[in-house]
């Protein structure tokens, strides 16, 4: 098999979703995910950083790059002479497993098509699933995604990870980094503030991440409180709006807090490194809209008390299963009288109910 043929084929596909949806992020945010993207390209760890003028012209030959595929579509691929719909990860990936590759296909974000190439580092089941660990990643695109699941499988990109995660404690906020220290007192043995210490031992930090990155993939793949069908669709009629950030939280929350998610594990098996981790990196409207956790945690960094993060999380659960009521009650209303702007409208007043504004 041609892998480096087939590697050139993904990669295209890259740049060409790269092309078309750069604009969706801002520019802040462009510019971190083009600084993991050459990273990446250039092989460096997380923390290994160029001149800037060195990054600067790379970044000027990839928006090069972009322009001349602005108007180009998704190509098939070719593999052993047969011809594949480029999302059709499943028949894609029946011919690569064999040969040690794995194949990634389909939307993030807004919306982004989203591709890439990398070689299989080992398969596990875990909760009745099969979870794959990839490594070395051969072709890639914007995305920085630790995990995800594919045709009810978990995936975790092990590379992408380690970036990930290098950046979510580098750039931490103020407000996560009590619970950062904590997780990093448990897991390792760490003095606040020792970024040194943090370096040496990243490979064992990334490693209890991990668990975070593959029990959420799992819960949200067990599921069954918001509707896949339903929530695939809210998706494309409201990329890139507060709607689209609060379904993905529902969504988020309910992976979490479900069985098979990261908290039930972390209360089970007493890991106060995974939960520590798992709070100081919880961002966007989570902290928002379901506070439970966060008090609880308060008090569980002093009283060591795992009934009450088990209680907390079975609050913010039935909150948020209520939460998805109402919104899809809305949406069903609004999708039968053909008028989405109202839907929004009426989500996001709900927000506004709840003290989030955008």
């Amino acid at each position: 098999m041609d892998a480096p043929e087939i590697t050139r084929q993904v990669q295209y596909n890259c740049d060409v979703s790269d092309a078309r949806y750069a604009g969706i992020y801002s520019i802040c945010g462009l510019a971190m995910r083009l600084r993991e993207l050459y990273k990446w390209d250039q092989h460096l760890a997380p923390w290994q950083e160029h001149e800037s003028g060195q990054v600067l012209d790379w970044i000027g030959r990839r928006e090069t790059l972009w322009e001349s595929l602005a108007e180009a579509e998704f190509q098939s691929l070719t593999i052993d002479g047969r011809a594949f719909e480029a999302f059709d990860s499943q028949a894609i990936n029946a011919l690569l497993i064999p040969q040690g590759l794995f194949y990634g296909a389909g939307y993030a974000q807004s919306l982004k098509p989203t591709f890439f190439l990398a070689e299989v580092d080992g398969c596990d089941t875990i909760a009745g699933r099969t979870v794959w660990r990839l490594g070395r990643e051969l072709a890639r695109d914007l995305l920085t995604l630790p995990a995800f699941s594919q045709d009810d499988q978990v995936v975790l990109r092990t590379e992408a990870a380690r970036m990930y995660l290098w950046d979510q404690i580098a750039y931490m906020s103020n407000s996560g980094r009590p619970a950062l220290n904590f997780a990093l007192a448990a897991c390792c043995g760490l003095p606040d503030g020792d970024t040194h210490g943090i370096r040496r031992h990243f490979d064992t930090i990334l490693n209890n991440c991990q668990t975070t990155y593959i029990r959420h993939e799992l819960g949200e793949v067990a599921d069954p409180v918001f509707d896949r069908t339903t929530w695939r669709r809210m998706l494309s009629d409201f990329p890139h709006t507060p709607v689209e950030l609060l379904i993905r939280t529902l969504k988020d929350v309910l992976a979490d807090t479900g069985e098979d998610g990261p908290i039930v594990h972390f209360c089970a098996h007493h890991d106060h490194a995974g939960l520590g981790f798992y709070m100081a990196f919880r961002g966007g409207l989570a902290p928002l809209l379901f506070a439970e956790l966060t008090t609880s945690f308060a008090s569980f960094m002093q009283n060591g008390d795992w009934s009450e993060v088990a209680r907390a999380a079975r609050q913010v659960r039935h909150k948020a299963a209520d939460y998805v009521g109402q919104v899809t009650a809305l949406y069903n209303k609004g999708g039968r009288e053909q008028d989405l702007a109202a839907v929004r409208k009426a989500i996001e007043a709900t927000l506004a109910q709840r003290g989030v504004t955008f």
